[in-house]
Formats: structure tokens, C-alpha cells, sequence
């Protein structure tokens, strides 16, 4: 008889291995190959170079230390930061419970019981004590490997995470700086415009000189003096700006409205380097790139996972403990035990199944298309980003020689007029002309800056 069960059982457990063979070599569960590949000419133009920007960390692209205190600051204190580190931390937690799904349960769960006879006088006669004191194991051994696979995916999760968090780094590194470039850009625009106001002060005054000599009407005088009213007006608007901005910076930092530290335009000057890198670097260095390749990893495992509901799971379970089986409180008890196992393989389930496994195809199929996409979108922005740089470089060189024409213009009108040989309208032309290629010429700095910035981030900069 003995020999009989132990051939019974080695036939199940032939079974078993079988089905475990089975599944093995049916690759249920091949493991996710990331996506390495790009379309080729990605940015639009061909690009040799592996070299990028990139891979500067953000301290060495931003050298101005004042502006590395503030994106220190916000790194530290900004809550979406906090948020996205918040999340790879409850990514981290649920990939390790799912390291420990492949340990068994226990679970120890004491009764206690007495029984007996109540008389009318409300004495109890015949008590009955009865204990146990069971330690329960519950083991699912996973013929179907899913326990494997949802490792897989809990860490699919928690890169995506990760991801997102580097990305929020980026984001929050490129704000920071874009504001605080705009503070320097206004600083400039202000020292301009106070320089300015000082020297059309001494325009007006000459000009009002040559009213009361006879040699100028007074609309000239109120020509002359609407302009300068009209710089102080910018002036006050530039402040203005400026208390903006700052406080702009202080809700990046978290922190109440104050006076941001800076230093002066161009005193700390961008990396002027503008290699692209190939396509692979991408690849690797943007965010929102792998955070696609992730979603799509964590698609391809809920797949293997949909399609691992089809094969059966084998359970273990046991059970060791004390009960005294009615005996009375005195008596150690005897040993408590029993062992299962059962394998449950599902047959029909209202076709749930063949659903769930249509639906997680068409969602992975969704995932790679998504994939796609960005991948084509940081190339675009790339070569937006590229284009934008060598622009702000081509207009820079033509901003220059049109202030240093125009300030010559300026000055021999300005002196032609002290003489009597040049009308006010001419030194006003000259004098608005050259105000307004002045701030173009510093607005184009700051677009060349933001240009530098944004092709930073996009080649996948600020994550390290």
C-alpha cells in the first residue's frame, strides 16, 4: 500500500516537472529586450559626433555659483522634486515585496474554546476546554513563473519612476536657470535704459537751451521730453519685471518672496558647444525616452502575465501546531499536522481570459507606437533646439555692428545738433534707433542662452 502512494506520488511530481519543462520551453516569458535602435538622421541632419553636451553634469554647464546655490536649493526643496522621489521610494518598496513573493506564508493563528452545561441557577457544569495553536504555510511554488515576471515589472515600475523623477530634475534644473538668466537679461536692460535716460536728460536739456535761444520750436522740446518720459516709463516697467521674476525664483525654491542674489550678464558664460551627438547617446541620456522604453517593458510583462492565466498554479500548504482535542487544560496535547497541495488549471472563465490577453497585446502594441513617437520627438526638438542656437549666433554677429553704427550715428547727430546743423528730429531718430538695437541685442543673448539651455535638456542634460 505504502509502495502504491509513493508511486502516486512520484507520478505527480513527474507531472509537475513536466509542466514546468512546458513552460520553460514555450519562452512564456522571454525576457524584455530594451529598445536601442533610432531612425536614422534623427535630428534631420547627419551628425557624427559622440560628444554632446549632455554629458556635462549640470555644474559643469552652469559654472555662475550663485545660480548653482539656487538650482541646489530647489532640488532640495522644490515639492514636485520631493514628489518624484517620493514615488521612486514606493517603487522601491513594492519591487522588494515582490523579490519576497517567492518565500512561503506563515501564519499562526491560536484558538481557544470551552464548553459546557448552564443549569437555571447559572452554574456551568461538564466544562470543556479546547485549544489549538496551528502554524499555518501557504506556499504558491508557481508553475507559471509569475512570480518572476512580476519582479520584472515591479522594476519596470520602479525605472519608470526613476525616470520621471531624473526628468522633474531637468525640468526644475532648466526653469531655475531660464528665470534666473531672465533676471540677468532684465539687469542688463535696466542698466541700459538708466544710461540712456541720464544722456537723453542732457539731450533735453540742451534741446530746451536751444528753444530759449530762438533756434528751435517748442514742439521740439516736447518732442525731445516724450521720449524721455517714455524710457523712465520702460524703466519703472523693467522693475517691475524684475520683482516678478524673483518671486517666480522663490516659489521654484519654496521659500517666501525675497531678493535673489546674482551675478551680471556675461559675467559666467554658457558652454559653447553644440554637438549633437548620434542617436544612441539619446537614447540613453533623455528621460522621457527610457521612461517610454520602461512603459513598454512593464507592457510586454502584463502580456506574459495575461497569457500565464491560462496554465495552471500548484500550492503547497501545511499545517503544525497543538491541540489538546478536548482533552483537559493539563494535558500538553498532541501534535497537529497536515500537508496539501492542489494544482488549479483554469478551464472556462466566461472568456476573461482570451480578453485580458487581447487587451494586453493591443496595450503593448499602443506602449511601442508611444515609444515611437518620442523618439521622434526629441529628434525634432533637437533640431529645433540646434536651429534656434545657430540663429541667436548668426543675429549676435549683426547685432553688434548694427549698435556700433548707430552709436556712431548717435553721437555725430548729437554733435550736429549742439552746433545748430541738425534738426531734433534726427537726434531723436538716432537716439530711439539706438536704444532699441541695444535691448534687441541683449534680448538676442538671452534667446541664444535659452537656446543653449533647451538643447541641453533635450539631448538629455541635468539628469546626473
Amino acid at each position: 500500500m505504502k509502495k502504491n502512494k509513493f508511486s502516486i506520488f512520484n507520478f505527480q511530481f513527474s507531472i509537475i516537472i513536466a509542466l514546468l519543462a512546458i513552460m520553460t520551453s514555450c519562452g512564456v516569458y522571454k525576457k524584455y529586450t530594451h529598445q536601442t535602435e533610432a531612425p536614422d538622421n534623427l535630428f534631420g541632419e547627419q551628425v557624427s559626433d559622440s560628444t554632446t553636451i549632455a554629458e556635462l553634469s549640470w555644474r559643469e554647464f552652469f559654472t555662475d555659483p550663485l545660480l548653482q546655490q539656487l538650482i541646489d536649493s530647489a532640488l532640495a526643496h522644490n515639492t514636485d522634486i520631493q514628489s518624484a522621489r517620493l514615488t521612486v521610494e514606493k517603487a522601491q518598496a513594492a519591487l522588494r515585496a515582490a523579490k519576497l513573493a517567492w518565500l512561503p506564508s506563515l501564519t499562526l493563528n491560536p484558538q481557544a474554546a470551552v464548553s459546557g452545561t448552564v443549569s437555571s441557577a447559572g452554574s456551568v457544569s461538564g466544562a470543556s476546554y479546547t485549544y489549538h495553536i496551528p502554524l499555518q504555510l501557504d506556499w504558491n511554488v508557481g508553475i507559471s513563473n509569475s512570480v518572476t515576471v512580476n519582479k520584472r515589472k515591479s522594476k519596470a515600475v520602479l525605472l519608470q519612476a526613476e525616470a520621471s523623477r531624473q526628468a522633474a530634475q531637468a525640468n526644475i534644473i532648466s526653469t531655475v536657470a531660464q528665470e534666473y538668466y531672465m533676471l540677468l537679461l532684465l539687469d542688463r536692460e535696466l542698466e541700459i535704459l538708466l544710461l540712456t535716460d541720464s544722456l537723453w536728460d542732457v539731450s533735453l536739456e540742451t534741446e530746451k537751451a536751444l528753444w530759449e535761444n530762438g533756434k528751435v520750436y517748442s514742439t521740439a522740446v516736447n518732442q525731445m521730453e516724450s521720449s524721455n518720459l517714455s524710457v523712465k516709463l520702460q524703466i519703472i516697467d523693467v522693475k517691475r519685471n524684475i520683482r516678478q521674476v524673483e518671486n517666480e525664483i522663490c516659489k521654484l525654491l519654496a521659500i517666501t518672496p525675497q531678493h535673489i542674489a546674482r551675478n551680471s550678464w556675461g559675467q559666467y558664460t554658457l558652454p559653447e558647444r553644440f554637438e549633437t551627438g548620434v542617436p544612441a547617446t539619446l537614447l540613453q541620456n533623455r528621460p522621457d525616452i527610457r521612461l517610454a522604453d520602461h512603459t513598454l517593458e512593464e507592457a510586454f510583462y502584463n502580456t506574459a502575465s495575461a497569457r500565464a492565466a491560462f496554465y495552471p498554479s500548484f500550492n503547497l500548504s501545511g499545517l503544525l501546531g497543538w491541540t489538546n482535542n478536548g482533552g483537559i487544560i493539563a494535558d500538553p496535547g498532541a501534535l497537529l499536522m497536515q500537508a496539501a497541495a492542489s494544482i488549479v488549471q483554469p478551464v472556462f472563465a466566461l472568456g476573461k481570459l482570451r480578453a485580458n490577453l487581447k487587451i494586453a497585446k493591443y496595450d503593448q502594441e499602443d506602449k511601442l507606437n508611444q515609444y515611437v513617437q518620442t523618439v521622434i520627438n526629441a529628434g525634432n526638438q533637437v533640431n529645433e533646439c540646434l536651429a534656434d542656437c545657430q540663429t541667436a549666433q548668426q543675429k549676435d554677429v549683426l547685432y553688434k555692428r548694427q549698435v556700433l553704427v548707430l552709436q556712431d550715428a548717435y553721437d555725430g547727430t548729437h554733435e550736429l545738433m549742439n552746433n545748430g546743423k541738425a534738426s531734433y528730429l534726427e537726434v531723436l531718430t538716432a537716439q530711439e534707433s539706438l536704444l532699441a538695437a541695444q535691448l534687441n541685442e541683449v534680448a538676442n543673448l538671452y534667446n541664444g542662452s535659452q537656446a543653449l539651455i533647451a538643447l541641453y535638456i533635450a539631448l538629455g542634460g541635468a539628469t546626473k
